[in-house]
């Protein structure tokens, strides 16, 4: 039989084949030569992240899983960081942030979406997704990452959708065999909510130190019933004090976990991820007007955060995640004092560095946008 004799590539020849793109890049400005390779298709574009949906289940009614090839220019994440996906929606990119549910070690991305009441994105993908559907990706970003030594005893906690990041820190504990003692403590309404039921019961078959809690707080039939308590940790965890815990779910789930925690002195081995808007005090007496500087638009400030009274004004900055986690929508306001939504912070200086999606006007304010 013959063997085939895998062709060497001369370092010259590659680096000659790097300058010939270069230099159609250079030849195709000012759109670049992505403008002209998407048009043949959207996966050849070289400096942009693509990723093209290979498959599409949904588990829950409300939810919708996709499986994404990423194209070339994706280089991994670390399991518990998030992606920025962008999808054309009537002509006009939005983007939101969303974990990847899959091991750290594969090729292919795994997103779990839930539909949100009144969600532009979450409910234009859990209507419309399928096969061939192509998404912009960005490189991975966060720090709710586990740490390159991996802790002894881990316990993951979760609630509904929040569920994401921890259980790609649990596929990637599995996949590496992890000797140590892992409790997946998982939240959610009824059985019929739970989330990746089936996969988890097979990782509980493939690691022997590993084990599945499900807590269903409005039914019984779970392994717990109820909302969050001391004693469940107690119960299915006790050794929690000498563990690193890693935690993301509704607001209501973990400021009882955070409490807990804080009442143990254990706060610094809590890491937490958020991905819920920060709520917006209601403000009947809104005063002063917003400037966009560069658009010239102006607006009476209606008390909303700045991104939404851009929009409201015809104009369409940078966003990712509407929640104060990517700083995609960061803009420098030129004056005026502004009031963080998270933090409640009042920022009065001129000239400073500011996320549109969580900064609340406090009389005139110049946004450079």
């Amino acid at each position: 039989m013959a063997v085939q004799v895998p062709r060497l590539v001369p370092r010259g020849a590659r680096r000659r084949a790097r300058s010939l793109a270069s230099l159609a890049e250079a030849l195709l400005t000012p759109h670049g030569m992505d403008r002209y390779l998407e048009l043949v298709d959207p996966m050849l574009v070289r400096r942009e992240i693509r990723g093209v949906v290979t498959g599409v289940r949904r588990q829950t009614p409300d939810t919708v899983t996709l499986t994404v090839r990423p194209s070339r220019a994706w280089r991994g994440f670390s399991a518990g960081q998030y992606v920025r996906v962008s999808v054309d929606i009537d002509g006009v990119r939005r983007t939101r942030c969303y974990s990847p549910t899959c091991s750290e070690h594969g090729g292919q991305l795994e997103l779990t979406v839930k539909a949100q009441e009144n969600g532009l994105v979450s409910g234009h993908l859990h209507r419309h997704a399928a096969p061939g559907m192509v998404l912009g990706l960005s490189q991975p970003d966060g720090e709710f990452t586990l740490p390159a030594r991996r802790p002894e005893k881990i316990l993951l906690v979760s609630g509904g959708s929040g569920i994401t990041p921890v259980l790609s820190m649990l596929r990637t504990l599995v996949d590496e065999g992890h000797p140590g003692e892992v409790v997946f403590l998982h939240y959610a309404n009824t059985a019929a909510d739970v989330l990746y039921r089936t996969e988890l019961a097979e990782l509980a078959r493939r690691l022997p130190g590993l084990r599945v809690v499900l807590a269903h707080t409005h039914s019984g039939g779970g392994d717990l019933h109820g909302f969050f308590e001391r004693a469940h940790l107690h119960r299915v965890a006790p050794w929690y004090h000498t563990a690193q815990t890693y935690l993301c779910g509704p607001l209501p789930l973990m400021d009882s976990v955070r409490a807990t925690f804080e009442a143990d002195g254990l706060s610094e081995q809590l890491n937490t991820e958020e991905f819920t808007p920060p709520p917006v005090p209601a403000d009947g007496g809104a005063t002063g007007q917003v400037r966009f500087a560069r658009s010239g638009r102006e607006t009476a400030n209606s008390g909303k955060p700045l991104l939404d009274q851009a929009e409201d004004a015809g104009l369409r900055p940078e966003h990712g995640c509407r929640m104060g986690i990517c700083f995609s929508c960061t803009k420098l306001k030129t004056s005026g004092c502004v009031r963080n939504a998270r933090t409640g912070e009042l920022s009065a200086e001129d000239n400073v560095e500011i996320q549109l999606c969580i900064s609340i006007p406090v009389g005139d304010v110049e946004i450079q946008t």
